[in-house]
This record gives structure tokens, C-alpha cells and sequence, in this order.
């Protein structure tokens, strides 16, 4: 197909920032949000950007994740409003495990004042933030660290978190696609993943509308297999049935 200039400088800017939103894509290029949106629809009809609620991306890989840094800033408001969410749904005096993810370390930053939690962990930046929650413990397991992003994964992990058996087990993941289906990139921490869903009474997935239809290599586990759902947009087709279907506790933060 054939872009003009606008299109192609917008094509440019996603590029180059990884991701962006509608709003600042009509600030920066001076139009309405109306002429961004159809560019941007032209643009993911054939492949070239891939959009979410609210914003767009590069068309993304099925097999490397976008950088860590791009990830802290993508959708930083829901993830805020989920971390919000979750922490008022944490009784105080549980025992949790919570895994990789920028969500993941969101809510490990709304859970700073809760009295009583015992946490295990394979992500040194939860570890780090909750560290400063004086009546907190901290449990840290071993592993390879991926350097990335502070995440710890590998053999030793899974075998660590086998030990226990926790009453929340809290995970992000990286894709949900129209069947269902978790996905995410890396084999050695989805091993890990499934590890918490195995030791965990119930199992929390902070997911924000970015994850929806997102692809990626490696299946995870499904839907049903979650105890509650936490998002930041209402659910759409064909996730509102699934979700139904499967019984599966949708809380939409901010409603």
C-alpha cells in the first residue's frame, strides 16, 4: 500500500517509541482524533501496527517480548487502577506469590501498607518494593536472573516454589488469545507460572486491555484455570463468554 507523509510519520513515531496512544498520536501530528484513528486502522489492516484500547503498537512478535522499559510505560494508568484493585481485594495476614511482570510489580507497590502478608517471589523488583512494608515478609527464590528485567526463572525456581502452597497466587502474563489461551514468551518462566497455578488455593491474573488478542509462543494455561480476572476496560467478545463459561470472577477496576 501506498501511505502519505502523515501516515508514514505516524508509522515513524509508534516505530520508534514502540507504542503510543491515540491521543498523543492527534497531539503530535495535529489533527483529531478521528483522522488518527482511521489511519491507525488502515495501518493494522495491513499489519503494520497492532492496536489496543486506547492506543496502538508495533505489530508484535510472537517470540521476544517489547523491552522492559517500553512495558512500564504501556497502559501505565490501567495498571494502576488493576494494582488499586487487587490490593483491595488482598485480605491482610495471607500468604501470596507473586511472579514477573509490570503489573505484577504495580500491585507489589499497592500492597506497601498491608500488615501481615507472607510473599514469595522470583521478581527482585517486588522484592525491592515490598521490602519497604515492615511487616511483610519477603521470600525470595533462586533461579538464573535475567537481567532484563530482574526476573528469576529456571529450574531452581520451579523446584523452590514447589515447596509451598500459598492461598493467592498472583500472575501477569504476557498474551490472551480469542480462545483463551495464556500465552507468554519465555519457556523458563512460564514453567514457573504453572508452578504457582499448581501450589496456589486461588489463582489471580492481573491482565491488562493491552493482553487481549496478543500472541506469543508459549502456552501458559487457560482461562478457566483462574480463579479471578483483574482488567482495566470491560471485556469483550469472545472473552466476556469464556470468562462467563468458565466461571472465572472479572473485576474491572475503576467500575
Amino acid at each position: 500500500m501506498t501511505l502519505n507523509p502523515r501516515q508514514t510519520a505516524l508509522l515513524e513515531e509508534v516505530r520508534s517509541q514502540g507504542f503510543a496512544s491515540i491521543e498523543e498520536l492527534a497531539r503530535k501530528f495535529g489533527v483529531t482524533l478521528q483522522t488518527v484513528r482511521r489511519d491507525v486502522n488502515l495501518l493494522a489492516e495491513n499489519g503494520m501496527l497492532a492496536r489496543f484500547h486506547g492506543g496502538v503498537r508495533m505489530d508484535g512478535s510472537t517470540t521476544e517480548n517489547i523491552a522492559y522499559r517500553q512495558r512500564q510505560l504501556l497502559n501505565a494508568e490501567g495498571k494502576a487502577r488493576i494494582a488499586r484493585a487487587v490490593a483491595a481485594a488482598v485480605p491482610e495476614g495471607c500468604s501470596l506469590i507473586l511472579n514477573i511482570g509490570t503489573t505484577v510489580e504495580e500491585i507489589a507497590r499497592a500492597l506497601v501498607h498491608h500488615r501481615g502478608l507472607r510473599v514469595i517471589t522470583n521478581n527482585l523488583h517486588v522484592a525491592n518494593i515490598l521490602a519497604d512494608n515492615q511487616d511483610c515478609e519477603v521470600i525470595v527464590a533462586g533461579g538464573v536472573l535475567r537481567s532484563r528485567d530482574r526476573g528469576i526463572v529456571g529450574e531452581a525456581t520451579v523446584e523452590f516454589i514447589g515447596q509451598f502452597k500459598v492461598d493467592i497466587g498472583l500472575i501477569g502474563i504476557s498474551g490472551i488469545e480469542a480462545d483463551g489461551t495464556l500465552r507468554d514468551f519465555d519457556f523458563r518462566e512460564v514453567k514457573v507460572a504453572r508452578t504457582i497455578i499448581e501450589h496456589s488455593r486461588e489463582v489471580w491474573l492481573a491482565a491488562d486491555a493491552t493482553k487481549f488478542n496478543r500472541q506469543a509462543m508459549v502456552e501458559l494455561a487457560h482461562l478457566s484455570q483462574i480463579d479471578r480476572l483483574f482488567t482495566d476496560e470491560p471485556l469483550r467478545a469472545p472473552f466476556e463468554q469464556i470468562v462467563a463459561d468458565s466461571g472465572v470472577k472479572c473485576v474491572v477496576a475503576g467500575e
